[in-house]
């Protein structure tokens, strides 16, 4: 870990152990938030083989984490992809689709926790109509 990224301060004063601090993932690039953005932390359980959210898009970037089981995420442009427990994934929100936030697994439920950046009087998931994932369907990576 370099220095910019280490987070843990010496405390003379204390006997205890020092907390373990891990940084799990950053956002290289990550677009800025929106003015006056109002952060919001949700935690998704999705049962066995949920499919998640249908394509939507954010007011803003987003954060999460996966704390158990795996998810398929799926963005605008990238190919799909599994995120297991302990692993980080981000995307840019704005213009982006999100295609995919389902349960990778048929027989355990899986959870992520996400912190999102929503404008000011946006919805957390702006859904995409059936006419825009047409339009922009050329922009979809290659499905396996």
């Amino acid at each position: 870990m370099s220095v910019e990224h280490s987070h843990h301060l010496p405390n003379p004063k204390s006997t205890a152990p020092p907390p373990k601090i891990e940084v799990v993932g950053t956002a290289e690039g990550a677009p800025a938030a929106p003015e006056g953005a109002v952060p919001m932390t949700i935690l998704v359980t999705l049962p066995p083989g949920s499919d998640g959210a249908p394509p939507h898009r954010h007011s803003g970037p987003a954060f999460g984490y996966v704390l158990k089981g795996e998810i398929v995420f799926e963005l605008e442009g990238d190919p799909e992809r599994v995120v297991k427990a302990g692993e980080s994934f981000w995307e840019p929100g704005f213009d982006v689709i999100h295609y995919q936030d389902g349960n990778h697994l048929d027989d355990a439920e899986s959870q992520f926790v996400v912190t999102m950046f929503c404008a000011p009087g946006q919805p957390m998931l702006i859904p995409v109509s059936d006419e825009e994932l047409e339009e922009r369907k050329h922009l979809r990576a290659p499905r396996p």
